[in-house]
């Protein structure tokens, strides 16, 4: 009697320690796996924000005077919006047309182009969410260079700059707010000729 006491105790202490171990197991793998999760470098959260400009502006060639970016100016009609814009349409309401892209990093570009009643564009507006605070400064001080050079001197206020030329009026604002990173853009015909000479 004593061996059988004996025997069902030590089988009880052996499937203790096993399972005493699987958790011991457990934690360890556990650990290992949220440590290799924090590890991400900013380089591989954040693209090279000059390259996101292009990307956002769309080919130089693209973009001869006249043309606000994307190859689309105001007054355009809807079908040359369709026929030129490369990023995948998300949207298309009576007065939108929205499109979408995202990069390797997860950023999301997204561009409206806003139209008058005759369905010509009047209005561009472009969101653009990035990850981090950093990628937020890089992308704002790449555009305000950018702009500055293409249209002069800008306005500025704490978190949005304002630039004029004669036919374009164009707004950069940093809406990042807690966790979520980004910057707005916004483009406007600054003489109202524009859309009636198309």
């Amino acid at each position: 009697m004593n061996t059988l006491k004996n025997g069902i105790a030590l089988l009880v202490i052996a499937l203790l320690a096993s399972a005493c171990d699987t958790k011991t197991n457990e934690k360890t793998e556990a650990a290992a796996d949220s440590v290799t999760l924090h590890e991400a470098a900013p380089a591989d959260l954040n693209s090279d924000q000059s390259a996101l400009l292009k990307t956002i502006l769309g080919p130089a060639e693209q973009n001869p005077a006249g043309v606000v970016l994307r190859g689309i100016a105001f007054g355009d009609a809807v079908a040359k919006v369709k026929a030129t814009e490369t990023f995948e349409m998300f949207e298309e309401t009576p007065d939108h047309l929205g499109y979408t892209s995202e990069t390797a990093q997860l950023e999301t570009i997204d561009v409206q182009y806003f139209l008058t009643p005759e369905k010509k564009v009047n209005k561009i507006t472009i969101d653009v969410y990035l990850n981090s605070p950093e990628a937020t400064k890089q992308l704002w001080n790449a555009s305000k260079q950018y702009f500055s050079e293409a249209y002069s001197s800008p306005k500025e206020e704490t978190k949005k700059v304002t630039w004029n030329n004669k036919t374009i009026r164009m707004e950069m604002e940093d809406v990042s707010e807690g966790k979520d990173y980004g910057l707005k853009f916004q483009f406007f015909p600054a003489d109202k000729n524009v859309l009636a000479a198309k």
